[in-house]
């Protein structure tokens, strides 16, 4: 009898996210992971204790993608839009795996080293103490924040179309802010978004608490 291939964690997580891909996260198991790498499911335990292990490796694959290299010379917002805007583009590829990014955030070692790149960035910019905390905080809410909405609530979607069809008289600004925001593509969603955000950030971040 032929003895089962070695398999590596990138494999077994890029079967994963093929699955979370093509039928949805519901449908991610041991046994659909084992037959989409056409070994048997007892197999894949000699690698992957349990899903959870196995979702972490997905969220490690999907975040691995991003480039952490930024503009030594850019100002530290610029640095923070580039860095945030990757994982966004990362992560929204895959959106029946954007629970798993916010799910499994502080077991999976890419999702740390997004989190220690970011908070690099607003170290340098003089953020310390609870204003490191604070901005790191809002700016990650952001990121997941956006990337939830997009997944289960997009502009574009029907929710927001009903919304629109409001009657202007009761509900004037928000049937108005609906129409328009049909048209509102994700991506501009969020950079917009940033950076409003970035712009209430304080000039001079350093100094007490």
């Amino acid at each position: 009898m032929p003895r089962p291939r070695s398999l590596t964690e990138t494999e077994i997580a890029a079967a994963a996210l093929a699955v979370i891909d093509r039928d949805g996260l519901d449908a991610l198991s041991m046994r659909a992971v084992a037959k989409q790498l056409g070994t048997g499911t007892m197999s894949l335990y000699r690698y992957v204790e349990d899903r959870a292990q196995l979702e972490t490796l997905v969220v490690d694959l999907v975040l691995g993608s991003v480039d952490y290299t930024l503009p030594p010379r850019a100002p530290w917002r610029r640095q923070v839009s580039i860095l945030l805007g990757r994982a966004r583009d990362a992560v929204a590829a895959h959106p029946a795996a954007v629970p798993l990014t916010l799910a499994h955030r502080h077991a999976s070692e890419e999702s740390r080293r997004l989190g220690e790149t970011l908070l690099g960035v607003l170290a340098g910019a003089g953020f310390a103490g609870r204003r490191r905390v604070i901005a790191f905080r809002c700016l990650l809410g952001h990121l997941y924040g956006a990337l939830q909405l997009d997944n289960l609530g997009p502009l574009a979607g029907p929710g927001t179309a009903a919304l629109a069809e409001l009657p202007a008289d009761r509900y004037p600004l928000l049937a108005e802010t609906a129409a328009e925001a049909v048209g509102v593509p994700p991506e501009e969603e969020f950079r917009r978004g940033l950076a409003l955000i970035l712009a209430g950030f304080p000039d001079e971040p350093g100094g007490p608490g």
